[in-house]
C-alpha cells in the first residue's frame, strides 16, 4: 500500500490536526524530525558528543533561540508499527511554516541552498505556510503533548524539540540544560527515544541517518532526505530494526537526547 506524505499549510492546519487529534490513541508512536535554517553560532569543538552536555545545550540555545522553523514532520504508527490507512493509501505528516524569510532572516546559506535542493519552496511557504504560534496553539490541544501514552521516537534531535519547545512555550529557550529536561518530561513525557543516543549501544552502528539506514539496510520508501516528513518516517523505520539490538532493549535508553545526557 503506497505512502503518502500529507502536507500541511494554513488552509488545512486546523482540519489535519483534527485528524492526528482522532487518531492518537490508536497510534501514539510519534517519529518527529524538524528542517530548520542550520546553526550560525559554532562551537570550538565540532565533535557534537565530545562537550559537555551544559555547553552543548547552551550552543543549542543560542542557535534555537535564533533561528525559526521551516518543516515539522511526524509519523504516526501503532504498536505494531503500521501506519494510520485512509482508502488504499497510509499516510504521514509535514508542516510548512512561513515565519522563515531567507531573504532577511538569519541562516546559514549552505543549509538553506540544500534545502532548495531537496525541494523545499521557500516563497511557498511564506505565501501559504503555517504561523508558529497557530501551529503550537494547534499543537497544544491535539493530544500530541501533555499525554503519558504518546511514545516520541527521533534522531539527534536535541535540536528538532528545542524548536518544538521554543513554539510550544511561545518563548526562548530555559537558560540551563535542567530546565530545559524538566519542560521536555512536561510536554513529551518520559517515553522519548532519541536513536542517536539508542546506536551507541549497540555494536557498529555510527553516522548519521542515511548512514545507519543503509548500515541497517532500510530503504527510504517515500520522499527525499532533509525533508521532514520523510526523515521522520525513516527515523521510524531505523528505530524498529535497531531497538531489538541494543542493549536491555530501547526503554532502558528512553528520556535521553544525544549531547544532552544530564548524569
Amino acid at each position: 500500500m503506497p505512502i503518502v506524505i500529507r502536507s500541511v499549510w494554513s488552509h488545512n492546519l486546523e482540519s489535519e490536526f483534527d485528524l492526528i487529534n482522532s487518531l492518537i490513541n490508536y497510534y501514539p508512536y510519534v517519529s518527529m524530525d524538524t528542517e530548520f535554517p542550520g546553526v550560525v553560532f559554532r562551537a570550538n569543538c565540532q565533535v557534537f558528543h565530545h562537550q559537555n552536555p551544559n555547553e552543548c545545550y547552551n550552543l543549542l540555545k543560542l542557535n534555537v533561540d535564533a533561528l525559526k522553523l521551516i518543516q515539522v514532520g511526524l509519523t504516526l504508527t501503532d504498536f505494531r508499527g503500521n501506519l494510520p490507512e485512509f482508502g488504499n493509501n497510509k499516510y504521514i505528516w509535514e508542516f510548512n511554516f512561513k515565519d522563515f524569510d531567507p531573504s532577511r532572516d538569519q541562516h546559514a546559506s549552505e543549509s538553506i541552498d540544500l534545502l532548495k535542493r531537496q525541494g523545499i519552496d521557500f516563497e511557498k511557504n511564506l505565501n501559504e505556510g503555517i504561523r508558529t504560534v497557530k501551529f503550537a496553539e494547534m499543537m497544544t490541544s491535539s493530544g500530541l503533548v501533555f499525554n503519558e501514552n504518546v511514545r516520541w521516537v527521533s534522531f539527534h534531535s536535541g535540536y528538532d524539540f528545542g524548536y518544538l519547545v521554543k513554539a510550544l512555550t511561545g518563548r526562548v529557550l530555559p537558560d540551563e540544560l535542567s530546565g530545559f529536561v524538566e519542560v521536555m518530561k512536561l510536554l513529551f513525557g518520559e517515553n522519548v527515544y532519541d536513536v542517536k543516543h539508542i546506536m551507541r549501544y549497540c555494536e557498529g552502528l555510527y553516522g548519521g541517518l542515511d548512514r545507519v539506514a543503509k548500515s541497517l539496510e532500510v530503504e527510504r520508501v517515500v520522499g527525499k532526505s532533509h525533508q521532514a516528513g520523510s526523515d521522520s518516517l525513516l527515523t521510524w523505520h531505523v528505530f524498529e530494526k535497531i531497538k531489538e539490538r541494543c542493549v536491555g532493549g530501547p526503554e532502558k535508553y528512553a528520556g535521553v537526547l544525544y549531547g544532552l545526557e544530564v548524569v
